[in-house]
């Protein structure tokens, strides 16, 4: 019989995923299924993924509600108060960095931003988990890495403001830094090119005996890419010495994150069909992403190959200077996010260990902005977006060759540098 005419089939529809509430909606994350804190087991490092993978579909938290660390994943964990107030400060820093250059774009000193809160755990606390030489291939929004190990906060503004102080000379859009001897490999605003990039270096390691390791990082909305499917296959093919790291903050510009995530449950779960140990962990939580992330790092440093980790966490902020929020989200959706803020679970943390107290936060607090404002005005200082000192022209025909090419010298003279 002829399908097209068997009136007992119904039609064809396309199925297009639709976030759960609209602007105007009341926020809903009751679909969010969140385990309490300690209970998710802590694998050996060596474990076989196919033994662990239940833990694709939970969430690993450390940090419970009355701020306390508990749970397996909190005992492997050796960090003293002065390394949690470290972390602290850590993201402190990002937040009110990330404060001042918001304003700054609103100002017109530079033509865009792009910040991290509600995110700023997940870089700072996995910065721990890497030694010297190891190197990131980031996205646009872990700016903490660069933070937590100590890379100036006057030339990542001079990088924003494109000024004659910008160590890329303005090649670059505001926020794409890069940072050779910090580990933070330049960004791409290509998304997921960074992931098979991230792959080939540690691929490169291990080829030539090296003991230094890369960390990818994507978003959830990135995921959909090509290139992202390809480093997990060249990634579990060779167990390159990655970390494959997914930031699941829910909304990619303006699409929820079941849209890039399709069937398969979590993001996590991708890493099944190519064999990677894959975990799911609490990214507003700094002691849980601490942890995670040196598991995941001794892993790869032990020769025993790549591991897929899934941040949970939400995009408090828009996506750029350049996107409204209220157009797609309820604008009371941040205040519902039920894994908290986590530079507030991690001060409950300290207070709860009488490590600290509500004085020294707001102490902490006017500390880091007001180092973060002395950088601004010496970053101010050399130039903005349109005042003061810029690279000169003559930088664009610089670092492409190792001897320029005459026809280059030609180009360079006929614009008179």
């Amino acid at each position: 019989m002829d399908q097209d005419s068997d009136p007992d089939l119904p039609p064809l529809r396309l199925s297009v995923p639709e976030p759960e509430v609209r602007p105007g909606g009341q926020p809903d994350f009751s679909h969010v299924e969140i385990p309490r804190a300690g209970t998710v087991r802590r694998p050996p490092v060596d474990a076989d993924p196919e033994a662990i993978r239940d833990l694709a579909f939970t969430i690993i938290r450390v940090l419970n509600r009355d701020g306390a660390a508990v749970g397996p994943w909190a005992e492997a964990l050796d960090l003293d108060a002065a390394a949690l107030q470290q972390g602290l400060r850590h993201m402190l820093t990002l937040r009110a960095y990330d404060a001042r250059m918001l304003t700054a774009q609103r100002q017109q000193k530079t033509s865009f931003y792009m910040q991290h809160l509600g995110e700023e755990a997940i870089s700072c606390a996995f910065q721990r988990a890497l030694a010297p030489g190891d190197m990131n291939f980031p996205t646009y929004r872990q700016a903490g890495l660069l933070v937590a190990s100590g890379y100036p906060l006057k030339t990542m503004m001079c990088q924003v403001y494109s000024n004659d102080g910008d160590p890329v000379r303005g090649r670059q859009l505001p926020v794409f830094y890069s940072s050779k001897d910090h580990g933070f490999f330049s960004i791409s605003g290509n998304l997921a090119t960074q992931y098979i990039q991230a792959v080939g270096w540690a691929m490169a390691s291990a080829i030539s005996g090296d003991r230094k390791i890369a960390a990818a990082w994507i978003g959830d909305g990135s995921t959909a890419e090509s290139d992202f499917h390809a480093a997990l296959v060249f990634a579990s093919t060779y167990k390159a010495p990655v970390v494959l790291n997914i930031v699941n903050n829910q909304w990619a510009i303006s699409t929820f994150q079941g849209i890039a995530r399709g069937g398969s449950g979590t993001f996590a779960a991708r890493g099944h069909g190519f064999g990677i140990p894959s975990l799911r962990v609490d990214g507003n939580d700094y002691l849980a992403v601490c942890a995670v992330a040196r598991w995941a790092a001794e892993r790869a440093r032990r020769n025993l190959g790549p591991t897929l980790v899934e941040y949970v966490t939400y995009r408090a902020g828009g996506h750029s200077t350049s996107d409204d929020p209220s157009a797609y989200r309820p604008a009371e959706e941040s205040a519902a996010w039920p894994l908290g803020d986590p530079i507030l679970r991690l001060k409950n943390h300290l207070i709860a260990l009488g490590e600290w107290s509500e004085e020294r936060h707001a102490q902490a607090e006017a500390e880091v902005m007001a180092e973060v404002i002395a950088a601004q005005k010496e970053a101010e200082a050399i130039g903005t977006l349109h005042h003061g000192l810029h690279p000169s022209p003559r930088d664009m025909f610089e670092d492409v060759y190792a001897e320029m090419p005459p026809h280059l010298l030609r180009q360079r003279q006929e614009a008179g540098f």
